[in-house]
């Protein structure tokens, strides 16, 4: 393992202590600061979404952590693309049965296109893709 992809679970647990899986996230923190991390604009933009509506503070302190992760040369960010769009949009349609979001079927075939197979979440959705979730 070299890599792992963070979902937008992980990084709303992790800036939030009254959620229900922040000490997971906390307690896995030794193992990702061994590790290089890759995300997508998409779960960047769910997890500011995510926190809309808790308050300036809240809204202020999000922003920030966006911006670190930005900054962070262990994080590769993968940008929007039409094709990634529409490739995941062909997994959204696939997947009639599942409750996919677009935001996962994004992040699933990135991590596929990048060989990653363990996701910092606890979204089942990705288990079902065959991923292994680590929180």
């Amino acid at each position: 393992m070299n890599r792992l992809f963070c979902d937008t679970l992980y990084f709303t647990a992790l800036v939030n202590p009254k959620d229900q899986w922040h000490q997971s996230a906390i307690e896995i923190e030794p193992l990702v600061e061994t590790v290089d991390l890759v995300t997508t604009e998409e779960v960047l933009t769910e997890f500011l979404n995510f926190y809309c509506e808790f308050g300036g503070r809240m809204r202020f302190e999000v922003s920030g952590y966006v911006r670190q992760i930005l900054l962070n040369p262990k994080f590769e960010i993968i940008g929007r693309g039409e094709m990634s769009f529409l490739y995941a949009l062909e997994l959204y349609e696939s997947r009639l049965d599942k409750g996919y979001s677009l935001t996962d079927c994004i992040s699933m075939n990135v991590c596929r296109n990048l060989g990653i197979t363990e996701i910092l979440t606890h979204d089942h959705h990705f288990e079902q893709e065959g991923f292994k979730i680590l929180l």
